[in-house]
């Protein structure tokens, strides 16, 4: 465990180059809080590691509104009241900036180098891209739904409702006034799925909510980060 002001991440593949660290402090002497490398001149295949680091890049940069060249790039560096209150679980590593852009720091990118491997196989590719994906489906509700589940789910469920209940209301008009039969229509079975669904994701999302200020009041969380506590003398102040 790091006991450091600031934190520095490496790759353990030898890709990364040390020498590029200095760079990386210096951006934070600016006022950063986190800076993350960029692979500029990048020395991997094409079609099975650049194009899908591209991809994933792009995609994480328009959901989490944090716009960076190169998510996977390991060299960072980070100040320590960044990394001490974030857990990461599973493949969450590569989402440190975005994670973090929720705690309200400050984010810069800088070019850095990057080696041909020379030891060991990558186990990134392709097949990586839907896990990514799947992985941003997770960060994007952590970071905008977490502490208000109800507005993702209820809207959902409102939405699908209200398809529902103006399906139902077309069919029941064309059966009232124009006489038309309901029985044995796929569109009625829809429109009742709809409704079905509109209230499963309400009370998917009053549940998500109960479960969410458990949370919080259980283990007095707080839903904001404080970076700094200003001491006043109050017998001194006029």
């Amino acid at each position: 465990m790091s006991h450091g002001d600031i934190i520095v991440t490496l790759d353990a593949d030898l890709q990364n180059d040390p020498a590029d660290i200095p760079q990386l402090l210096s951006k934070l002497e600016e006022g950063y809080d986190l800076v993350n490398g960029w692979r500029f001149d990048r020395k991997d295949p094409f079609i099975n590691r650049r194009l899908p680091s591209i991809i994933a890049n792009k995609i994480i940069s328009f959901t989490t509104n944090v716009k960076l060249n190169d998510y996977g790039c390991t060299l960072k560096a980070l100040k320590k009241d960044v990394i001490k209150n974030m857990r990461l679980y599973g493949e969450m590593h590569r989402f440190i900036p975005a994670i973090a852009s929720g705690m309200g720091v400050s984010i810069a990118e800088v070019k850095v180098n990057h080696r041909a491997r020379r030891f060991g196989d990558s186990k990134y590719g392709i097949s990586r891209t839907i896990r990514v994906v799947l992985d941003l489906i997770t960060v994007k509700f952590l970071l905008s739904y977490a502490t208000r589940p109800i507005q993702i789910f209820g809207l959902m469920g409102f939405i699908s409702g209200t398809i529902g209940f103006g399906t139902a209301l077309y069919l029941t008009i064309q059966r009232q006034i124009y006489s038309i039969p309901m029985a044995n229509r796929p569109l009625l079975l829809l429109a009742i799925l709809l409704i079905f669904m509109g209230l499963q994701f309400i009370s998917l999302g009053l549940i998500a909510e109960l479960q969410a200020r458990t949370y919080h009041e259980s283990q007095n969380k707080q839903i904001y980060s404080i970076r700094k506590i200003f001491k006043t003398d109050h017998n001194n102040s006029e």
